[in-house]
C-alpha cells in the first residue's frame, strides 16, 4: 500500500496527486493518503468512493489519514455522469447577500432569491457556493429552510472546503457536501448554463 503525503497543499492539490497515483497504479489495491485538513480528508474520500473505493477517514496527529480499499472487480476511474445531468442549470453563489448596497438589504435580497429558485422547476441541476456565500449552508444561517428545500427536490449544493476552512465554518456547515475546486470546474463543464450570483 502506498502512502500520499499531501500535508501543507492547498485544494485541490490532494485529490490530484490522488487520482494521478491511481491513474499510473490502475492495479492498486488500496491507498492511503494523509492530508492536515477535514475538507481536504472529506474531498479525498468522496473521491476514492467515486472512483470504486471504500475509504474511511481517522485523526491523526497535526492532519487526517484516509485509507482508502478498491471493492472487487471495480476499475479506477471516476463514476459516469448521468445523463440525466445534461443540459442542466447551475448557479455559482459567491456571496452571502445579493448587491452591494445596504447588507440588511442584500440579505433579505438573498433570501427571496433561494425562496424563489424552485421556480425554475427541474432545470436547476447544481447550486455552488463559494467565498462568502459557504455562510449560507451554516446551521444558523437564516437560508438554511430554502437550502434545504432545494436539497429535497434533488438539487446538489457544494461548498467550497478551503472556503468553509477559511471562515472556521468547517464545524458550523449545516446543509451539502464539501466540495473543492476540481469538483466545481468539472460541474462547470457539464453544466448547460452557468448563473453566476
Amino acid at each position: 500500500m502506498n502512502k500520499l503525503i499531501c500535508t501543507g497543499l492547498a485544494c485541490p492539490q490532494p485529490v490530484l496527486i490522488t487520482r494521478k497515483y491511481l491513474q499510473e497504479n490502475p492495479a492498486a489495491g488500496s491507498v492511503t493518503v494523509v492530508v492536515d485538513n477535514r475538507a481536504a480528508a472529506e474531498n479525498i474520500v468522496r473521491f476514492l468512493e467515486n472512483s470504486g473505493f471504500t475509504a474511511g477517514i481517522t485523526s491523526i496527529e497535526n492532519g487526517f489519514e484516509i485509507e482508502g480499499s478498491r471493492v472487487k472487480g471495480d476499475e479506477v476511474q471516476c463514476r459516469p455522469s448521468d445523463p440525466s445531468e445534461s443540459k442542466k442549470i447551475l448557479i455559482m453563489i459567491t456571496n452571502d447577500v445579493i448587491g452591494n448596497g445596504e447588507r440588511a438589504l442584500g440579505e433579505k435580497l438573498m433570501q427571496n432569491f433561494l425562496k424563489t429558485l424552485p421556480e425554475i422547476g427541474d432545470s436547476l441541476w447544481r447550486l455552488v457556493l463559494l467565498n462568502e456565500g459557504v455562510k449560507l449552508s451554516v446551521k444558523d444561517s437564516p437560508a438554511l429552510p430554502a437550502l434545504t428545500q432545494l436539497e429535497t427536490m434533488g438539487v446538489s449544493i457544494l461548498v467550497c472546503g478551503t472556503c468553509l476552512d477559511y471562515y472556521s465554518l468547517l464545524d458550523k456547515k449545516g446543509i451539502g457536501i464539501i466540495t473543492n475546486m476540481l469538483d466545481i470546474v468539472t460541474s462547470l463543464q457539464a453544466a448547460d448554463k452557468i448563473i453566476n450570483i
